[in-house]
């Protein structure tokens, strides 16, 4: 088994997601007591989000730089980035060490062509619904991309980072994405990617009558692949 290093901290819920996820699989895999061998490095989201919000990218590269280096230090085999949004500065992140990360894109892009889904609604922070970090990868995989309007955009943005990121579940928020791809649903996708690992903890596929993938979840699932093979 090989020991995957993680990222995490942005945020720490939708972190412990990722753990229960990865230990989870190895033990459906393995049976018995198997767990993950995993490091994690923990980072101070609020730090993050004043670099993110600020434009200051190429500080966060150096603070998130220097979270692989210790996983690389420490053991870890592989790295995944336990977030989407800060794969904005994944190109900048990958040469700093010399074991291999995982793009969540990358496992978005695999599950989504294995269902033979060609286009998908795309939900997340305004930096990845709105610039191409994401968005350009999964449409290199032959995947159509839609995104919400400028409204819808900065009204799930706030969601996540006023109340999903603070642990804070609410009803009519759950209701407002809801509507939101029920919208999109008039437009025939075929999909919605939930593409910021905390909305999961919002919304899943028993709300949906489309196919709902959680990237936590396929990320999760590529980390456990890579880790037993």
């Amino acid at each position: 088994m090989k020991t995957i290093g993680l990222i995490g901290g942005m945020s720490w819920e939708s972190t412990l997601t990722y753990y229960k996820l990865i230990n989870e699989g190895v033990r459906k895999r393995l049976g018995g007591l198997h767990s993950a061998k995993c490091l994690l490095n923990s980072v101070d989201f609020e730090e993050i989000e004043h670099l993110q919000s600020t434009n200051q990218w190429g500080k966060a590269v150096g603070i998130l730089g220097e979270a692989a280096q210790s996983l690389e230090k420490g053991g870890a085999d592989f790295i995944i980035l336990c977030t989407n949004t800060m794969h904005k500065i994944f190109d900048e992140l990958t040469p700093l060490v010399s074991i291999p990360f995982i793009h969540i894109s990358d496992a978005t892009a695999d599950t989504l062509n294995e269902k033979s889904i060609k286009n998908a609604l795309l939900l997340g922070t305004k930096y990845t619904m709105t610039e191409d970090f994401i968005k350009h990868r999964l449409n290199s995989s032959g995947i159509d991309i839609l995104i919400p309007n400028t409204s819808e955009i900065e009204e799930i943005n706030r969601i996540i980072f006023e109340e999903l990121c603070m642990g804070k579940i609410a009803t009519e928020s759950k209701k407002y994405l809801l509507e939101v791809i029920a919208r999109f649903q008039q437009k025939n996708i075929q999909s919605v990617i939930l593409g910021c690992t905390e909305i999961g903890l919002l919304i899943n596929q028993s709300d949906c009558e489309i196919p709902v993938l959680d990237t936590t979840v396929v990320h999760s699932e590529k980390a456990v692949d890579f880790s037993l093979s």
